[in-house]
């Protein structure tokens, strides 16, 4: 019984790595940028989610949709009015770029708001039980509405016009626009959907984890590492990778003790990039 709480947590915890993942995965995919802002934008969401639920009395996943839109204005501008023009620069340009305004961000963040750990409580979070096994209401509705949010733009990507633009810069972007794709449109649009969805991500984890803009760069590890395992643009490759690290971390936690659970994941992320660099669901030559 023991074994099957953890590979339950380890299934809870991996949805919402998922959801922290995808858009990460977007931006590196598509647009060709390490976006070391990520992780800033899902400690911005948590705020945003955190102040809706004090002050307006907003449950967070209510909150999703504006702050969802607030995110895409936010990261199709950045894309459009700072990002564009040193993309065809190195990738050290973009990685001191986006790292620059990650501190910019984050030290924003600290003067406006405090280092001080912050959390949304919500009301009603008695553990579902059953036998032995006890399952948190807020790992179990945050995992739910991560997958909903994984899923939707997925269909997004894959059913639309818009989704069938991306998908085609993505794979080549000199012949998507000898078809009439507006290449650099679509990379603001992108760049756009992965803020939101990196905004998103931290409105459903301010109900389990604690807010601080020191939780930055761990969440942007584990985005990272969720990408490399799932692959490069593929939001299934993301919901796949994100199972995946849950559950090492949850049974490196119970058999090696929980000091060690990270360091399984990055070996994890080693192995993969020795191995299988395009990841469990990519295509070689997007790695």
């Amino acid at each position: 019984m023991a074994l099957i709480q953890v590979l339950l947590n380890g299934l809870l915890l991996g949805g919402i790595y998922a959801c922290i993942g995808a858009g990460f995965s977007m931006v590196w995919g598509v647009v060709n940028i390490i976006n070391i802002l990520h992780g800033s934008f899902i400690v911005l969401g948590a705020y945003g989610a955190f102040f809706a639920h004090r002050y307006l009395g907003l449950h967070p996943f209510v909150a999703m949709l504006p702050l969802a839109l607030l995110g895409y204005g936010l990261g199709a501008l950045l894309q459009q009015y700072l990002i564009r023009h040193v993309m065809a620069a190195k990738v050290l340009v973009t990685l001191t770029l986006t790292f620059g305004l990650n501190l910019l961000l984050n030290n924003i963040m600290i003067y406006a708001f405090s280092a001080d750990f912050r959390k949304v409580v919500l009301p009603n979070q008695e553990p579902l039980q059953w036998a032995a096994l006890a399952l948190p209401v807020d790992r179990v509705l945050s995992m739910a509405a991560a997958i909903g949010v994984v899923f939707v733009t997925h269909l997004l990507v894959t059913r639309t016009m818009l989704g069938r633009s991306i998908v085609a810069v993505r794979m080549d972007a000199q012949a998507a626009t000898l078809m009439g794709v507006n290449v650099d449109r679509t990379f603001a649009i992108t760049f756009g959907m992965g803020t939101a969805l990196a905004l998103v991500a931290g409105a459903i984890l301010s109900p389990i984890f604690p807010i601080s803009p020191t939780a930055a760069d761990a969440y942007l590890s584990k985005a990272f590492i969720v990408c490399v395992l799932g692959g490069l643009g593929s939001l299934p490759g993301v919901l796949l990778g994100g199972i995946v690290l849950g559950l090492v971390e949850s049974l490196g936690a119970y058999f090696l003790g929980p000091d060690h659970s990270l360091t399984l994941s990055f070996a994890l992320l080693l192995v993969f990039l020795l191995l299988r660099p395009q990841g469990l669901l990519g295509k070689k030559g997007f790695e």
